[in-house]
C-alpha cells in the first residue's frame, strides 16, 4: 500500500480496495489506515468499494467520510471471500436493478438472459439453434466432465456431488472442499453484485432464494475456479481442509483478477448497451427525490401535485 492512488480498477475509473487487520479513521475529507507499519492515507473519493476484512475496526467519522464520497463499504471475509453486510455506495441510482427487474419480468427477455448465461459458460461457440433444454443438457455434460477431469488429474475419487447441511462431516473431503470453495465464490460474486447496484435476489436461471442472482453469476466461474481448487486441496490431505480451501480461493481470486471480471460479465449477461458502472452513475442531487411513475411517462418528484391541480383548474 505504498501508493494507494494506483488501485486495481473494476472497470475504468471504478476502483476497490481490500484491507484487513487495521484501524480506519477519518483524515480530512478522506480516511487513513492505521496498523503496525504506521498510517496510510486513502483517497476514498476515487474508490468505488472498500472491502473490510478480518481484524478491521472503523470509526463513525470514517464511515461518514466514505458515505460522503460515495464509497460502498462491504464487511467481508478474508480476501473478500464472504460478504456479510454492505453499506451505501455511489450506486444510489436504481438504473441497474430496474434493468435487471425489466429483463426478469418479461418472459422473452428473461429467456434471452438465461440462454446467454448458459452460452457464456462455454469456451467455444455453440450452435445458434439450440433450445433451452438442449443447453441445460450440454451444461450438465460440461460440469460432469469438469468433475471427471479434476478427479483424473488429482487422483481424488469422485462418486458424485453429495453433502448434508445438518451433518457437515458426513460428506467426503472433496465434497466438503467443493461446498467451501463455492461459498467463497458466492461471497465475492455477492460483493460485486451489490457494489454495482444489482439485486442478489432477482435470479434468472435460479429462482426462489434471496441469493438467486449470486448463484447465476457464480456458475460462470465454478469449473474454472472452485472445482479445480476443491480437488487439488482435497488431494493434499484432510487436515485443515476448509481453511486451506479458503486460502486457495483467496489466492485464485486475486491471481485471476476475478473481481474485475464479474461486473462486465453481468452487463453482458443482462444485454446492457453500456457497462453497468456507467449506468449506475448518478450525477443529480442524491438528496433529491426521484421521479414518479405515470402510465404516460415519468413525472417530477418533490412536487405537491395538489397545488399543480388547483393551478390548472384556475387556468381552465
Amino acid at each position: 500500500m505504498d501508493d494507494l492512488h494506483l488501485l486495481p480498477t473494476i472497470r475504468d475509473s471504478w476502483s476497490y480496495l481490500y484491507v484487513e487487520h487495521c484501524r480506519i479513521e477519518q483524515e480530512g475529507k478522506a480516511i487513513a489506515l492505521i496498523d503496525e507499519r504506521g498510517k496510510t492515507p486513502v483517497p476514498c473519493a476515487t474508490l468505488m468499494t472498500l472491502l473490510l476484512g478480518p481484524g478491521t475496526s472503523i470509526t463513525h467519522a470514517a464511515v461518514r467520510a466514505l458515505a460522503e464520497n460515495g464509497c460502498l463499504v462491504i464487511w467481508a471475509g478474508e480476501e473478500g471471500v464472504r460478504c456479510y453486510a454492505q453499506g451505501l455506495g455511489e450506486t444510489r441510482s436504481s438504473r441497474n436493478v430496474l434493468w435487471q427487474a425489466w429483463q426478469w419480468a418479461d418472459p422473452a427477455r428473461r429467456l434471452d438472459v438465461v440462454m446467454r448465461m448458459y452460452r457464456m459458460r462455454f469456451a467455444e461457440p455453440l450452435p445458434p439453434n439450440l433450445t433451452l433444454r438442449q443447453l441445460r443438457g450440454r451444461e450438465g455434460m460440461r460440469v460432469r466432465w469438469a468433475y471427471e477431469r479434476a478427479s483424473r488429474e488429482t487422483g481424488v475419487p469422485w462418486y458424485g456431488r453429495s453433502y448434508q447441511r445438518n451433518d457437515w462431516r458426513a460428506a467426503d473431503p472433496v465434497n466438503r472442499a467443493l461446498s467451501c470453495a463455492n461459498s467463497c465464490l458466492y461471497g465475492i460474486c455477492h460483493a460485486a453484485i451489490v457494489a454495482a447496484g444489482f439485486s442478489p435476489a432477482i435470479g434468472f436461471i435460479h429462482t426462489g432464494r434471496m441469493l438467486s442472482f449470486v448463484y447465476d453469476i457464480a456458475d460462470l466461474y465454478k469449473t474454472e475456479i472452485s472445482i479445480p481448487i476443491a480437488f487439488r486441496v482435497a488431494s493434499e490431505g484432510e487436515e485443515g481442509l476448509e481453511m486451506r480451501v479458503r486460502h486457495a480461493c483467496r489466492d485464485a481470486f486475486r491471481e485471476s483478477r476475478l473481481l474485475s471480471r464479474i461486473i462486465p460479465d453481468i452487463g453482458h449477461a443482462l444485454g446492457m448497451d453500456r457497462p453497468p458502472e456507467e449506468r449506475a452513475m448518478f450525477d443529480d442531487d442524491v438528496a433529491a427525490p426521484g421521479g414518479l411513475w405515470d402510465p404516460e411517462g415519468e413525472v417530477a418528484g418533490g412536487v405537491n401535485w395538489a397545488d399543480e391541480r388547483e393551478a390548472g383548474e384556475d387556468e381552465a
